[in-house]
């Protein structure tokens, strides 16, 4: 039997986008493969660009799941379950669903959004985890983000 996935909580984050690409540019700065789940296609656009002009000093590669140099770029974008993801060390969701495929990765990190329905949304994933007998650590943000 495979390791089971590690389920981290990032919680209160006042902007994803801007989250996720600090957290991408840790993530990347660590030499990690990463898949990014968002919540729909318009999501999705909005965090390419964000990656393209958040720092002036560092270069995310990354590309959707469709991209044929996807298997060989660091940071990968998708918004449907159903696309086939690569392989990865890291899979950040953005959306309000459980990716349907995290089990295949070693960890996850759920970034949560401080508005009512994003919460709401990402307590009931937290209880889902625990009920398939995961152990979903929670990280509070804050306002600092």
């Amino acid at each position: 039997m495979s390791t089971m996935t590690r389920i981290d909580f990032h919680s209160n984050v006042h902007d994803k986008i801007a989250y996720a690409c600090r957290l991408l540019r840790k993530a990347s700065a660590a030499r990690n493969r990463v898949v990014v789940m968002t919540e729909d296609a318009a999501q999705m656009a909005e965090l390419d660009a964000a990656l393209w002009t958040f720092s002036a000093t560092d270069f995310l590669p990354h590309v959707s799941v469709d991209n044929p140099l996807a298997p060989d770029t660091p940071i990968v974008l998708a918004c449907r379950d159903e696309s086939e993801l690569p392989a990865a060390n890291l899979l950040v969701n953005l959306a309000r669903r459980a990716p349907a495929q995290f089990e295949n990765f070693p960890r996850l990190i759920e970034v949560v959004a401080s508005d009512e329905a994003d919460t709401a949304a990402g307590r009931q994933r937290f209880v889902a985890y625990k009920r398939q007998d995961f152990q979903p650590s929670h990280l509070t943000i804050g306002a600092q983000t």
